[in-house]
């Protein structure tokens, strides 16, 4: 157990032992203050180490955000320099980099100076900058305004090695679709007092198109009640699922932007994490869906399997030459509830540095632009998870829940409801119990819930 003075400093401390894999009973660490003086001494057995970083602070509030920036630092410092260690986004460990940096620019600062001191490389500070770049009109028009409506339909043909989410099995899960399929409704027609006005609808999974389509069309029929949506995404997911039938009746009821997810182009891959379908129904799926006019999402995963980084780069290739609106590239990442996790505590994926390089040089070079990124704890080298649009073709809803800029109001089970005050200066949650049978019995309760959270 790690042994401080400031039991504050704890989880800061915790996120860089484990980003470099440290064991965290062989440290022990003191902090002190002495004005904008902030000295953190790090012991690791026989050895000693002290780091005095200099931050202003002031009032308690803005006094512990830089003792925690400075623990980070020193033990990033310290690891570092004992392991020759380096990692793309330094010290950085949060999950939204974009929000430090558009915090630094709220107080007319520039962010660059802040990233070099974390240690984050130059490459990945001027992402953050197209990134927000890319979000300018959006963000200025949402922030603060409106809400996004997510809908939970946690169903999927198998479960990947590396997925933690709560789907499972439609065939373990089946006997409660319809039941699922009510309660939802019933969740979003207790929404109507709640809205001010629909920023975007995200449908999301699992796989949502695992559903019957008369399950499908009863829900968007309940979300299309509530308002009209500039922006109406359906997830969609795994390419078996797709019909002709789902995708009409999605253009009926005003979905503008659907979701293929494929992961890998490469059959070998695809059969070694559990998805059991081929890259030809990836293929007739995209085709499929291009026929009606949506805004068509890729989302790849980086670091797969056993994978190297040509066998990635085949994948991006396939996928680019799709000419989707958007592609996501995600870094494999270590959940917990995975099976991936079963079987291994720390990825060591070796070329997983030149995947998202490439990622990043094909797809400026095909005209795409970054324009959303989240990191998650224990992913591939530290790296983290970005989507790309085409100009013009950014997706609001990923914008707004990225940067929490406006509420979100959720329903299904494993949703999570943010009431988002100030444009994001406070932010109230409300979480769905996961368990479907579970979540299937609270309904009512969730319900009262949410009322009281958003009224």
């Amino acid at each position: 157990m790690l042994h401080t003075n400031c039991e504050f400093l704890s989880a800061e401390i915790m996120d860089v032992l484990r980003l470099f894999g440290a064991e965290e009973e062989n440290f022990s660490h003191v902090f002190l203050r002495y004005g904008d003086d902030f000295i953190n001494t790090i012991k690791c057995g026989e050895d000693s180490r002290t780091y005095s970083e200099r931050w202003h602070a002031e009032g308690q509030l803005e006094y512990k955000r830089c003792a925690k920036r400075s623990a980070k630092l020193a033990f990033y410092k310290y690891l570092s320099e004992k392991t020759a260690l380096a990692f793309p986004w330094g010290a950085l460990t949060g999950i939204r980099p974009s929000k430090m940096a558009y915090a630094e620019l709220a107080e007319g600062r520039d962010f660059a100076p802040l990233f070099s001191r974390f240690q984050v490389s130059e490459e990945n500070t001027q992402i953050i900058r197209r990134i927000i770049d890319a979000q300018s009109g959006i963000y200025a028009a949402n922030k603060g305004a409106g809400e996004d409506i997510f809908v939970s339909l946690p169903f999927c043909p198998t479960k990947c090695e590396y997925c933690s989410f709560i789907t499972a099995p439609m065939s373990a899960v089946e006997k409660y679709t319809e039941q699922y399929t009510q309660a939802v409704i019933s969740e979003i027609e207790s929404l109507k007092p709640l809205i001010t006005r629909i920023n975007s609808v995200y449908v999301g999974g699992g796989t949502p198109f695992c559903l019957e389509n008369s399950q499908l069309t009863r829900i968007y029929a309940a979300i299309n009640a509530l308002g009209t949506a500039k922006e109406f995404t359906v997830e969609a997911g795994r390419p078996d699922t797709f019909t002709e039938e789902k995708l009409q009746a999605c253009k009926d009821f005003g979905v503008t932007r659907i979701c293929v997810n494929p992961q890998t182009f490469s059959d070998r891959t695809l059969a070694l994490i559990g998805r059991r379908h081929t890259t030809a129904q990836t293929y007739a799926a995209y085709e499929m869906a291009a026929k009606y006019g949506f805004d068509i999402n890729v989302d790849l995963i980086a670091g797969l399997a056993d994978e190297r980084a040509e066998d990635f780069e085949k994948s991006l290739s396939a996928a680019i030459s799709l000419d989707p609106a958007n592609i996501t590239v995600h870094s494999l990442c270590l959940k917990s509830g995975s099976r991936l996790k079963e079987s291994t505590s720390r990825l060591n994926v070796s070329d997983i540095d030149n995947m998202i390089a490439c990622s990043r040089a094909q797809l400026t070079a095909a005209g795409y632009v970054p324009y959303y990124l989240y990191r998650q704890k224990y992913q591939a080298g530290a790296n983290e998870n970005t989507g790309w649009c085409k100009s013009g073709r950014e997706c609001a809803y990923n914008i707004d829940t990225m940067e929490e800029i406006c509420s979100n109001i959720a329903v299904g089970a494993g949703a999570i409801s943010k009431r988002v005050y100030g444009g994001g200066m406070r932010i109230e949650r409300l979480a769905s119990p996961k368990d479907i049978p579970t979540y299937l019995a609270k309904v009512q309760e969730i319900i009262s819930q949410r009322n009281a959270l958003f009224r």
